[in-house]
């Protein structure tokens, strides 16, 4: 690894597994020092050494105002917010969509990413530098049926992170999203072959997204080379994505 990111101090959300890990272990060998809040921090592989992992609600406001205060004073900045925490909610059609279940993947999905932003601002603001990237999907731009709570969540994602972007433009802190297609994660373990088959198909590539790619990217879009791109969904699909 380049160390690019030597010394910073970055946040990942939903981190102790999946994609999350995948992120903080590249930022950790990039030389961040990293801090993992999960809901379930029991889940964390101890890959590797993060600087803390730590049990965080991110649809609780209090309790991310609370632990980015935790962060600050563990890692004595914070350079780099992750917003990865995520759920999928159940796969039925709209109509008979739990409502329920819909605020709480909203909360999760869309909310907690509002919570986590509003409270790292501020910091990355009055220290004139910072990197936020949220974790949106295909399906926040196109719209999967069956999904329709996540489909909206991370559509979402992306307006606000487009809203965020252009409001920090000129102070030093960019915010953008990544809009990754069907990943190899654990989860395939719950997919049918067919499934399987069905969501590759969308993708011209013609295989799933891995794990290293995401992060490797979440790990330049992190870093000081990107300087230049704010308010912007980057894509993680194969050729699947047409804007």
């Amino acid at each position: 690894m380049t160390g690019t990111l030597q010394g910073q101090g970055a946040i990942v959300t939903g981190g102790a597994r999946g994609i999350g890990l995948g992120i903080a272990r590249r930022l950790a060998a990039e030389g961040a020092r990293v801090m993992i809040w999960d809901r379930d921090p029991e889940a964390f592989d101890h890959s590797f050494a993060p600087a803390l992992v730590t049990r965080v609600d991110v649809a609780d406001l209090k309790a991310v105002e609370a632990a980015f205060g935790e962060a600050v004073a563990a890692l004595g900045a914070v350079d780099i917010l992750v917003n990865n925490a995520g759920i999928n909610g159940p796969v039925v059609d709209a109509w008979d969509y739990p409502p329920e279940a819909w605020a709480q993947v909203i909360a999760i999905d869309l909310t907690a990413v509002f919570y986590c932003c509003r409270a790292a601002t501020p910091h990355m603001r009055e220290r004139g530098y910072g990197r936020i990237v949220n974790v949106a999907s295909i399906a926040g731009k196109e719209g999967v049926p069956r999904i329709s709570a996540y489909s909206a969540a991370k559509a979402g994602v992306i307006g606000f992170t487009k809203s965020l972007g252009k409001e920090l433009a000129g102070s030093g802190v960019t915010a953008n999203c990544i809009a990754p297609a069907i990943t190899e994660t654990d989860l395939f373990r719950e997919m049918t072959p067919e499934h399987i088959a069905a969501m590759k198909a969308k993708i011209p590539m013609g295989r799933a997204l891995t794990i290293p790619e995401i992060a490797a990217m979440v790990a330049w879009i992190a870093g000081p080379e990107c300087s230049f791109t704010t308010g912007f969904a980057f894509d993680l699909t194969g050729g699947r994505a047409t804007y």
